[in-house]
């Protein structure tokens, strides 16, 4: 079976038991490393795997053809994007100003759009698409005004001398009470979605009863990371949603999805679509 999903420290410890065989009737996998823009773009085109991890704020486009699985994706508490800028602290300073973001195709995109449109007077500027380890770097050098951040930079922004404009996941959750969806693993329509919920939960357990297993595993794909950073990452975004997303988790999904649909940033969602068939 192939699978995308990213290098990331939360994705690898999730994934580590079913990529490495230890999941009992689990068929083998073949794996793709790719960052989230690169399988949201894959699954809109209707060309990627059977199986993938893309940002939650890209499943309108692909409801017709993959299925949200209730495991194994990134939603959580205190674990929000940010807002980061150089010498400035005020999210009115970002008007008409000119603000990177690693996709448009991201929840962080849409949480920062609803933000924006709340707290910005006359709206922000230029939007301008890069890489995510560029951003921060652009930030620093004066090249662009902001950056919108997400994963590791909740870490090491400080680093770079960088303010903290605001925390979309704190905005988000005091003005919803729900957790923040992040990263959605979604399948092919056409598999056993009962039994791949089955693996992949059963990789997610594995890897909480046995930490050790995938340390070799994550640090070799943690690009650099250092070992404390990468643990923060893992306790920060593998959580009970990973497990499980429950009422809270689909109640979030739906809030962001239908929020982001009623400012046109996505086309509206039934939230119906975003269950597995019974």
């Amino acid at each position: 079976m192939n699978i995308a999903f990213s290098p990331c420290p939360n994705d690898t410890f999730v994934f580590h038991a079913l990529a490495h065989g230890l999941i009992p009737g689990a068929p083998e996998l073949k794996v793709t490393y790719a960052d989230i823009d690169i399988t949201n773009r894959l699954a809109a085109a209707s060309q990627g795997p059977e199986v993938l991890k893309i940002s939650y704020a890209a499943l309108p486009w692909v409801l017709s053809e993959y299925a949200l699985l209730p495991c194994g994706g990134a939603l959580g508490r205190g674990c929000g994007p940010l807002v980061l800028s150089k010498g400035s602290s005020d999210p009115a300073s970002l008007a008409g100003r000119r603000v990177a973001v690693p996709s448009e195709r991201s929840t962080a995109y849409l949480l920062f759009r609803l933000w924006a449109a709340q707290n910005v007077p006359g709206g922000v500027g230029e939007m301008v698409v890069m890489p995510f380890h560029e951003i921060m770097p652009s930030v620093r050098d004066g090249q662009i005004d902001a950056g919108l951040v997400i994963h590791e930079a909740r870490f090491t922004y400080p680093s770079y001398g960088l303010d903290l404009l605001t925390d979309l996941g704190s905005w988000w959750e005091a003005d919803t009470g729900l957790p923040i969806p992040l990263g959605a693993i979604i399948a092919r329509r056409t598999l056993d979605l009962g039994a791949l919920t089955g693996w992949i939960r059963a990789s997610v357990e594995y890897a909480w009863a046995h930490p050790e297993a995938s340390r070799a595993y994550v640090r070799e794909h943690a690009q650099e990371l250092a070992p404390e950073v990468t643990q923060a990452h893992i306790d920060l975004y593998v959580n009970e949603f990973t497990a499980n997303l429950g009422e809270d988790g689909y109640a979030a999904v739906t809030a962001l999805l239908a929020r982001a649909a009623g400012e046109g940033l996505v086309p509206a969602v039934d939230p119906a679509a975003l269950r597995l068939p019974l």
